[in-house]
């Protein structure tokens, strides 16, 4: 199958997408358009978004299915992928359709501008088509900090059950889990509680000391917020619970999906106000924070995952999704 590189570049510099490109692509079989964040540091993500026209001459073939993937690359080298999903999963079959796609920029990535992503689009019979958009990983810092942890958070930390291993797999298993009909929310993220006083920060090295004289160091995949126990606890999106229990490690824990592959967590609870399967409005109440788990104090810990990994908040309380760019809210 033929394959053809094209793609026309324009800044896009209003508002809450002055963080963006847009790049306009088109053939005899039809035109678009795809916005993207042309940057990310490591722990933030790549969304792309995309709008195809179907021409006319196509149009009469009874509208072939669209598709398309985005591909993270490093020279010649694949780093990730991930499909486009449709907005309405109707689109698939209509003569404009409106897709989104995402990869996770891992806490590993190493900065530099040697990357790019690849957009591998057809329509039905067409030729295979790839668009080519240029994207950069700048640097970031962390904080690093050292934990010494009492004897019920070291015995938390150092718990190798069946019981604890069996929670972290199905945890594990739900953030991998990538829906495209599972569309809730396209609107920036608020945060979780009504103050924004933090304690910890998404990719905070941490070194944790146990009683026993042993360590382990990790990083901290989420925000933490200062908040007394029994702080209203808030949805930072519409979406979906998909898990609300209790857990050895994390406690009182909630977390809700938003988009295919996107999910919210919320730990430390002293206690959930949503049960699993339960749908939920962004600022909705959904529990009251606590010390549950593995806490040196009372807290919120509030984690983004996309694709299974870790990703900073921050990221999402922005335009991400790109709405405004076609008049949505």
């Amino acid at each position: 199958m033929t394959k053809k590189t094209f793609f026309f570049i324009a800044l896009v510099i209003n508002g809450a997408l002055a963080f963006s490109n847009t790049v306009s692509f088109q053939d005899d079989n039809y035109t678009g358009t795809v916005t993207y964040n042309e940057t990310a540091r490591p722990g933030d993500a790549v969304f792309a978004r995309m709008n195809v026209k179907i021409s006319k001459t196509l149009k009469k073939k009874n509208a072939p299915d669209t598709a398309a993937s985005l591909i993270l690359m490093k020279g010649n080298r694949k780093i990730d992928s991930a499909q486009f999903y449709f907005f309405n999963q109707k689109a698939k079959k209509q003569p404009a359709a409106e897709m989104l796609a995402s990869i996770p920029v891992s806490l590993w990535t190493v900065p530099d501008s040697h990357y790019s992503l690849k957009i591998i689009f057809t329509a039905g019979v067409t030729p295979e088509k790839e668009i080519i958009l240029p994207f950069k990983v700048e640097a970031r810092s962390f904080n690093s900090e050292v934990l010494d942890l009492d004897e019920r958070n070291s015995g938390i930390k150092q718990n190798m059950t069946a019981e604890r291993m069996a929670q972290i797999e199905k945890l594990n298993n739900i953030l991998e889990t990538v829906m495209p009909q599972d569309i809730y929310s396209l609107k920036p993220f608020v945060h979780p509680v009504k103050s924004e006083r933090m304690t910890a920060y998404f990719g905070d090295k941490r070194v944790y000391k146990y009683t026993d004289g042993q360590s382990e160091t990790s990083y901290h995949y989420g925000h933490d917020y200062g908040v007394p126990e029994k702080t209203d606890v808030y949805a930072c999106a519409d979406g979906r619970v998909v898990m609300s229990e209790f857990r050895i490690s994390t406690g009182w824990s909630i977390v809700i999906e938003h988009l295919p592959g996107l999910y919210s967590l919320y730990y430390h609870l002293s206690s959930p106000d949503v049960q699993e399967n339960d749908f939920v409005r962004q600022g909705q109440k959904i529990g009251l924070s606590g010390s549950t788990g593995l806490a040196t104090g009372p807290h919120l810990h509030w984690e983004v995952r996309l694709n299974a990994a870790a990703v900073t908040p921050d990221f999402f309380m922005r335009d991400f999704t790109f709405s405004s760019s076609d008049g949505q809210k």
